[in-house]
């Protein structure tokens, strides 16, 4: 059926009229006030020690900017990039940040902006990329840094509470609290060497939050917060911190030296590529520096005589510890100071023998 000319005038017309004519709405003669405010009532006690926490160490966080200096694609001038950004601490007066190695290891200049917002350029002091740990150093008056308390990582306890502190996603001065959810885990570095001793944790830690400190509830340092365990990159509930006893080590020897003084025992050791490829369990000795520990203890290198090669000594065990792999070897001889006396237990032509080394500083 065909609507008529006529109809549809109407209808357009109609529209109109309700179109521009103005709706009119209830008005209520109620005088209409804000409601009253319930009162709360005192803050709960962890609830106040989490703000007492927050308010205690947030000055001593700082945001770490790491920029690269890049050509731009259609000019020959250097420009600066901001590469990638974490977070780090004020570890003494003197202008010392701790903070992660991964966060500044590829920058060609690194900023550090503190909880006041002011920014300073940072240069490197020192490194410890094994451990994935980094001093920088701010030319910042003293009254305006604030160290962090340092606290102790060897008498942590599984269900304890921590806050981590930091930048997450840029955004700074962030807390989140969580539990230690387990001890003594391990974490690769950069380098790919094994970092021991680790604490998992979940504190929510995103990118961002590197390099920031995790605090237990008495708001010391614990741990270096260092990596996430997630598949998208996102958090996922499982952070790991480098345990602060670590930190508190290397710290004073890169300030000093710029790096770590590592024990040694002067040889020349073979990687397990070559020890597997000849089924061997424990560190051959490939050579031994003249005058080192391990000539003056009498350690045998692998020698070639007449064209066949005659095995040196093989490192099976160190102050009573198996030792299995190059790994193992480095892992324990840090748990020695330079100059220590070590009894190592070699394995020579079949037999077992037990000798002592002191142990000297490599680079």
């Amino acid at each position: 059926m065909r609507t008529s000319p006529v109809a549809l005038i109407v209808v357009a017309c109609l529209a109109a009229w309700l179109l521009f004519v103005p709706i009119k709405r209830f008005v209520s003669t109620y005088n209409a006030e804000p409601r009253a405010v319930t009162a709360r009532g005192d803050l709960a006690a962890d609830e106040v020690n989490t703000i007492d926490i927050f308010r205690a160490n947030s000055p001593a966080v700082v945001y770490v900017t790491s920029i690269a200096v890049r050509r731009g694609l259609f000019s020959l001038n250097a420009v600066e990039i901001p590469q990638g950004t974490g977070s780090g601490f004020i570890w003494d007066d003197q202008g010392r940040i701790v903070t992660n190695y991964h966060v500044i290891s590829d920058a060609n200049r690194v900023q550090v902006t503190m909880a006041d917002n002011s920014t300073w350029k940072a240069v490197l002091v020192g490194a410890a990329p094994d451990k994935d740990i980094a001093v920088l150093q701010i030319d910042a008056p003293s009254h305006r840094l604030k160290p962090i308390a340092i606290g102790s990582s060897r008498d942590l306890l599984v269900g304890q509470k921590v806050f981590a502190i930091g930048n997450p996603f840029g955004l700074d001065q962030t807390i989140t609290s969580g539990i230690i959810s387990a001890l003594n885990r391990e974490i690769k570095a950069v380098t790919g060497r094994v970092i021991h001793g680790v604490i998992q944790t979940d504190a929510a830690i995103n990118p961002g939050n590197s390099g920031g400190p995790l605090l237990d509830s008495a708001g010391r340092l614990i741990g270096v917060n260092t990596a996430i365990y997630s598949p998208s990159g996102a958090y996922a509930g499982i952070g790991f911190a480098v345990a602060v006893d670590i930190v508190n080590s290397i710290v004073p020897q890169l300030i000093k030296h710029g790096r770590i003084i590592r024990p040694g025992i002067g040889a020349t050791l073979a990687d397990e590529r070559v020890t597997k490829r000849l089924g061997i369990e424990g560190v051959l000795v490939l050579n031994v520096e003249r005058g080192g520990p391990a000539e003056k203890a009498g350690l045998q290198p692998t020698t070639q005589y007449r064209g066949e090669i005659i095995l040196g000594d093989i490192i099976i065990a160190v102050a009573g510890v198996q030792i299995r792999s190059f790994e193992d070897l480095l892992t324990e001889l840090e748990r020695f100071r330079v100059g220590a006396e070590v009894l190592f237990t070699i394995l020579r032509n079949g037999e077992t023998l037990d000798i002592t080394l002191r142990l000297a500083a490599i680079n």
